[in-house]
């Protein structure tokens, strides 16, 4: 009988093989499957851009996104903020960037201009999530010179006094504190603030946030094949669900239709809740239960977007659910196509960002005008409420200066009639809510209609759900 000693010692070394044989695994593993992620070229170009637009003398410290809890031991998934990944490309959790003005020391003897903390791998949270990057392969990935671990952060406490100034973004809230894990985002978040508390050290969250504003509305080439390809997969994710709409389906059935293709032609995630009003859930802007079955003569409004490697599209169709619209339907929809085209035209370089929204609220209000809905063009805004359009890329609504249009800008083109019930008007046109979007880039030549291929004639899309459900079609 082994004693109690010989039992520890050999679990112990069952532990020790154990980790070696983990460790050894997931060496073999590739940190990401994916090859056309954004170079490393492209997030050093971007550091040394934001760089330019600091002080003299000054540092700019930022943080990756916390780990969200979603109920007890599980977390939402992932997503990194997206400044953080548009300056590094780095996707996990628990990371630190430092960006000098000017060449720093810092305490192990090396000068950097850069330093990215990352969490080091351990085969045993491997084991459970799988595999963790190294230090020389997000220095590789990121195309930052100085890349630590952050087990080893105490040796990079920077003398924040030292600095003219400390600039930064509105700090993450709500990081959760595992005390028994060291190396969180939260405890990186508490050293710094306990660092910066001194009088002495002067610190600033409005000027980080406006250079990285001003550099991420003008989107890059390579910024661009991304946009495209999470454009691309979200019209085809909409094809697919004028092709199946129907009475008798669910909306969160639709929903599931467009979604999984997103997620089928390689999109990690959706850009935002899926809208999926059919309705008088077609009138609530933002509408994301998805649970209403679908009745003939409803109309159902799809706000979906997919989501590639950090770049979201965002494009919106009002589909006839029986395959035609009534009178009153095809009505309104009308006026918010005129809208939306009088809207896309304007996206001219040099306009102001405002003007295609004032394009389209004109149309609107003239066809509200003509049908009786309104008495004067003041109140078009009682049936269109929100803005026409707002920028797009890492984030749906994307940062931006919301003055001049500029090429190489994406934006939206989105308006809307909403007539909920209760609305001061003949009650057969309650229930009709109709919005049409698309995804432009200013270009010097006049916009493009990156999600153009997607139908928005009503007599195209009539046909497209009135075939997709002929007998003949279907044993083909």
């Amino acid at each position: 009988t082994m004693t109690y000693f010989q039992r520890r010692f050999l679990l112990c070394l069952s532990l020790l093989v154990l980790t070696a044989t983990i460790s050894f695994a997931q060496s073999l593993i590739p940190y990401q499957y994916d090859k056309d992620f954004l170079p490393a070229a492209f997030h050093r170009t971007k550091r040394e851009a934001l760089r330019q637009n600091m002080p003299d003398s000054s540092v700019a410290v930022l943080f990756s996104a916390p780990v969200r809890n979603r109920a007890n031991d599980v977390n939402y998934v992932y997503h990194q903020d997206p400044d953080f990944y548009y300056l590094t490309g780095f996707r996990d959790p628990d990371a630190m960037l430092f960006l000098f003005k000017n060449p720093y020391q810092l305490n192990d003897g090396s000068t950097t201009n850069e330093l990215l903390l990352i969490r080091e791998p351990a085969a045993y949270r491997e084991l459970w999530t799988g595999r963790m990057a190294t230090a020389t392969e997000i220095a590789t990935l990121s195309g930052i010179s100085t890349v630590r671990y952050t087990s080893d952060a105490a040796n990079f406490d920077l003398p924040y006094s030292s600095f003219k100034v400390v600039m930064h973004l509105k700090l993450p809230q709500g990081a959760a504190n595992d005390r028994q894990d060291q190396y969180e985002v939260y405890d990186l978040l508490k050293k710094f603030n306990d660092l910066t508390a001194d009088k002495s050290v002067r610190t600033d969250d409005y000027k980080l946030e406006k250079a990285l504003t001003r550099l991420r509305e003008i989107k890059s080439p390579e910024e661009m094949v991304l946009l495209r390809k999470a454009v691309d997969i979200s019209v085809d994710g909409h094809l697919e669900m004028m092709r199946m709409v129907e009475p008798g389906y669910l909306e969160y059935q639709v929903e599931a239709k467009g979604e999984y293709t997103f997620h089928y032609l390689g999109a990690e995630d959706i850009g935002y809740p899926s809208i999926c009003g059919s309705a008088e859930n077609g009138c609530v802007l933002h509408y994301e239960k998805n649970r209403r079955p679908l009745s003939p003569g409803d109309l159902i409004l799809l706000d979906m977007g997919a989501e590639y490697h950090g770049y979201t599209a965002d494009i919106t169709r009002t589909l006839p659910v029986s395959g035609g619209f009534t009178a009153e339907q095809r009505a309104v929809y009308d006026i918010v196509l005129r809208a939306q085209e009088a809207g896309i035209r304007a996206c001219k370089t040099g306009n102001a960002f405002r003007e295609p929204h004032n394009a389209a609220y004109r149309e609107v209000a003239a066809g509200l005008l003509e049908l009786g809905l309104i008495t004067t063009e003041k109140q078009a805004k009682q049936y269109f409420p929100h803005s026409t359009s707002h920028y797009l890329g890492l984030d749906v609504h994307d940062p931006g200066s919301y003055g001049v249009l500029e090429a190489n800008q994406v934006i939206t083109v989105e308006p809307g009639i909403y007539i909920p019930p209760g609305s001061p008007c003949d009650k057969k046109w309650w229930n009709i809510g109709i919005r049409i979007e698309d995804d432009i880039l200013i270009t010097p030549d006049g916009p493009e209609n990156l999600s153009g291929k997607l139908p928005r004639d009503p007599e195209v899309i009539e046909k497209l759900i009135t075939n997709a459900r002929s007998p003949a079609l279907e044993t083909k």
